[in-house]
């Protein structure tokens, strides 16, 4: 398979698909048009946000198979149009969540105890304690909205503060145990610091705007890592003005080109930006929390890993082998090692025979086929396939079926037993390929 390269990125992400069989050239400064006119040739593309692949790229990109973008977020692609051709995207939001976490929590840091004001006020020969005391974090409800990667990431890092940690998305069963999933309202309510990790999408345009801000029972601080334009800013000042917003921590902002690289086409400033650069109580950076030197690495490897996964030759052993290295991966981040033998990683690959993944794969689906149908009622088949919140709530409902009065009994424990007859059907007649997927890597909870 043939890739092109639109922007530079780490070194590892060529070496390591040249060595696991990919064609890969580079061509980081032809523009759009020119790039069209070659784009037929290629299998794959991979970039950051050099432009947008619009309908007008697609329908030239007659060969092609995927896009990875070296990054978390996949708005400067028409996704629709994308999967209507059959097009993967291919996105690596599990490599900057560490950066952006610790950037969002280190913005809340700073607002929250004037660092970067009372800094300037030291250096000017300004020395005051008493009017310039600080906000603690322990005690306050921190409401994150969008708990995705990098909103996980967010809450994790609370842990240690001894704060409240709740957090509101569009899909069901996000929480974990370091937020509690909330309605909206519930949020709105009890939030006294609220963290932005949306994606860009129509929905979440001017998501933050003056009905939003009013919403809120409590002022609260504001911190924006995810989409410059989820808030509105005009609404956002007048926040400000109002201390509905007690302070604002902005990596991101609406004047923003799609290419994230610079602002302004002129250099007329929007109004409501002169107050954000003058005000005290606003902490600006240029869309750099996912920008730090490990998350170079991380989202190059991360990027690697899915196209290996999904496209090298040895497709079934590619996706053992990323399922299996994920937190191998994690843990090198974690310590620092920067140790890289680009050929030895290809063998691990090669390695891997076809035969081990469908055995793993049919071990499984027997034995947690027919315990679903015999003992499925008490959950002992999603022990076995690791699900083990599912297999709780099984066996809790089981036993409570059995203890209970006869007629309330009977129908907890037929239900226990539907379920597992349904998911024992469901998982013998799939094949070992369907099976591994659906259960053994992307983790399906239910049927």
């Amino acid at each position: 398979m043939k890739i092109l390269h639109l922007d530079k990125n780490h070194p590892l992400l060529i070496e390591q698909l040249t060595a696991a069989g990919f064609e890969n050239d580079e061509n980081y400064y032809a523009p759009k048009d020119a790039i069209e006119q070659i784009i037929h040739q290629y299998d794959g593309i991979v970039l950051r946000s050099r432009f947008k692949i619009d309908k007008a790229f697609l329908d030239a990109a007659t060969n092609l198979k995927f896009i990875g973008r070296v990054g978390a977020g996949l708005e400067n692609i028409d996704c629709d149009y994308a999967k209507q051709k059959g097009i993967k995207l291919i996105a690596a939001p599990e490599g900057n969540k560490t950066a952006v976490a610790e950037h969002a929590l280190g913005m809340l840091l700073n607002l929250t105890n004037k660092l970067s004001y009372v800094d300037k006020e030291v250096r000017n020969g300004v020395w005051k304690r008493e009017e310039n005391r600080g906000i603690e974090i322990e005690g306050k409800t921190v409401g994150i909205i969008g708990y995705g990667n990098m909103g996980k990431a967010f809450a994790q890092r609370l842990k240690g503060f001894n704060c409240k940690v709740i957090c509101y998305d569009i899909k069901p069963h996000m929480g974990d145990a370091n937020a509690q999933q909330v309605s909206l309202d519930y949020l709105q309510l009890h939030s006294d610091i609220v963290s932005l990790h949306t994606p860009e999408t129509p929905e979440t345009h001017h998501y933050v705007n003056k009905d939003f801000i009013n919403g809120f029972a409590k002022s609260f601080w504001l911190i924006n890592t995810a989409r410059g334009k989820s808030v509105c800013t005009d609404d956002l000042v007048d926040a400000l003005k109002s201390g509905k917003i007690k302070g604002a921590g902005l990596d991101v902002l609406e004047y923003e080109k799609s290419s994230f690289e610079n602002m302004f086409t002129d250099n007329e400033l929007p109004d409501a930006f002169i107050y954000l650069i003058s005000a005290e109580n606003v902490l600006l950076s240029p869309h750099i929390a996912g920008w730090t030197m490990e998350s170079k690495e991380k989202l190059a490897q991360v990027i690697v890993d899915k196209i290996i996964a999904n496209f090298s030759t040895d497709r079934k052993a590619s996706k053992i082998e990323y399922a299996n290295s994920i937190d191998q991966k994690e843990e090198k981040w974690h310590t620092g090692s920067t140790n890289n033998n680009t050929s030895q990683n290809y063998n691990q690959y090669k390695n891997h025979q076809p035969n081990q993944y469908n055995q793993e794969a049919y071990n499984k689906k027997i034995l947690a086929g027919v315990l679903a149908i015999v003992l499925g009622h008490i959950g002992v088949h999603k022990f076995v396939l690791g699900y083990t919140t599912e297999g709780i709530l099984l066996l809790v409902l089981g036993l409570v079926g059995y203890t209970m009065c006869i007629f309330i009994g009977y129908y907890m424990l037929l239900v226990g037993f539907a379920i597992g007859l349904i998911e024992g059907i469901i998982y013998l007649t799939k094949t070992d390929n369907d099976f591994y997927d659906t259960y053994i890597l992307n983790k399906k909870p239910w049927f």
